[in-house]
């Protein structure tokens, strides 16, 4: 079995600013689990355990997936929910793309098993996972608060692997695809 999901890159560029913003989060309080700033991405679908003998259909599905590259802009710096903080995340605004790019994907993989996402879809990079929230952070964020990150170009989509480690999870690229 692996780990798998489908995901967009950030240009090295705005994951360098967005490290800048991890920076500031170590000043808090709350205890977090950082992404490394080279696995900053945009998770399109989670797949989850997939046995290894399906992934070849995988690939060869998203392959087949007509669409053309976007500009998406990486925004603010907050959590994921205010009253319970799990995640920090940043914006992404991308007009639609990775919605549309959402439902192909899963008409392509619904005939192979996988369930269709019954939440809209959210574009964000996640930054850290938060395991003990503190009022710190809410000041911190502030801080944060009206940024941008800038914008690149989004060209394909990857299908990665995720292995996890007790340091953080490992990522490894199975395939890309370029529009």
């Amino acid at each position: 079995m692996v780990r798998a999901f489908l995901a967009l890159e950030l240009s090295g560029e705005i994951r360098g600013r967005l490290e800048v913003a991890q920076e500031a989060l170590h000043s808090c309080f709350a205890r977090m689990t950082f992404v490394e700033p080279a696995n900053i991405h945009i998770t399109v679908k989670f797949l989850g355990d997939v046995d290894e003998r399906l992934l070849p259909r995988i690939m060869e599905a998203v392959r087949a997936i007509p669409f053309t590259p976007f500009l998406v802009e990486v925004g603010s710096v907050t959590v994921n929910n205010p009253k319970r903080p799990f995640t920090v995340w940043c914006t992404i605004s991308d007009v639609g793309k990775g919605e549309q790019l959402l439902q192909l994907i899963e008409n392509a993989l619904a005939p192979l098993g996988f369930s269709r996402e019954t939440r809209r879809f959210t574009p964000h990079a996640t930054l850290a996972r938060i395991k003990d929230p503190d009022p710190s952070l809410f000041g911190v964020l502030k801080t944060l608060d009206g940024k941008s990150y800038g914008d690149c170009r989004i060209s394909g989509i990857k299908l990665k692997k995720s292995t996890l480690m007790p340091r953080g999870p490992v990522y490894e690229d199975l395939m890309e695809v370029t529009w």
